[in-house]
């Protein structure tokens, strides 16, 4: 997957607290920096489609693996990470290690973007913009009956049981190979039990020095994107909020790929 990025990639292990934490960047060392967090059960190889589209021209880009999810941070040994509290200490350390900058924008999808939006509403101030596409549990609930077809992936995946869910969730939406067979590959990864708790503090991300951008995915299946759009507008009257008709929620790195490069570039509106 880091072979199809743009030009070269650089891999860094960052040390935090919460153990070594694996970046992987690309993008003019000169740019402004952002910082991408991958969905649950994904890598920040996810973000390559992104970068090629056009991000790492207009930025240097930051493609984290999560600890404890599938890709090569490693998390510390009797230090996991539990709240998301924690979460934001472990977030600002790898800030810290990625060197003096000014405002970062910070970008996640899924429970990326959950994790994102609650280092922005415990920090503020050290964000210059916060972009969160499809988050979930941040201004929605997920629908009851997404939770049923996650469950046996969750308790005992599969390559098979993957493949299935991801085929039902995106509608049969053509995914690219390499990603399929990294999904296959999670299946055998030990992971972590991931970080949950509350929705974050909404009322703390309308920080006047906090520009955020919202963009979901118009055929997400684990909420109503229309109705999260309306909820983020009434949470955030300052924020730009979009919908992506057509675009699945968990290949929405990739499927919208071009979408997302021309958001982080210049934010003008991409859906309705």
């Amino acid at each position: 997957m880091l072979a199809g990025w743009p030009g070269p990639v650089e891999s860094v292990d960052l040390p935090t607290p919460y153990g070594v934490t694996r970046v992987n960047s690309c993008g003019p060392a000169g740019a402004p920096p952002v910082v991408l967090l991958p969905g649950g059960g994904a890598t920040s190889a996810v973000w390559g489609a992104c970068a090629a589209a056009g991000a790492a021209r207009t930025h240097r880009v930051h493609a984290v693996d999560l600890p404890g999810e599938p890709g090569l941070s490693v998390p510390a040994p009797g230090r996991a990470l539990r709240t998301p509290e924690d979460l934001a200490d472990w977030l600002d350390a790898v800030l810290d290690g990625l060197g003096p900058h000014g405002p970062v924008t910070l970008g996640g999808h899924s429970y990326g973007a959950w994790i994102a939006a609650h280092h922005a509403a415990r920090r503020p101030a050290r964000l210059g913009r916060l972009v969160l596409l499809d988050p979930t549990q941040v201004f929605a609930g997920l629908r009851p009956g997404y939770v049923l077809r996650a469950l046996p992936v969750l308790v005992r995946p599969t390559p098979e049981r993957i493949r299935s869910f991801l085929a039902w969730e995106t509608r049969g939406a053509a995914l690219d190979p390499a990603w399929l067979r990294l999904q296959d590959e999670t299946a055998r990864f030990p992971s972590a039990r991931p970080v949950t708790g509350p929705r974050p503090d909404l009322v703390r991300l309308a920080h006047p020095d906090l520009r955020v951008d919202v963009l979901f995915a118009g055929r997400a299946r684990c909420h109503d994107p229309r109705r999260a759009a309306r909820a983020a507008r009434e949470a955030l009257p300052g924020a730009r909020v979009e919908v992506l008709p057509g675009a699945p929620h968990h290949a929405l790195p990739l499927t919208a790929a071009a979408e997302i490069a021309r958001l982080l570039a210049d934010g003008r509106a991409l859906g309705r």
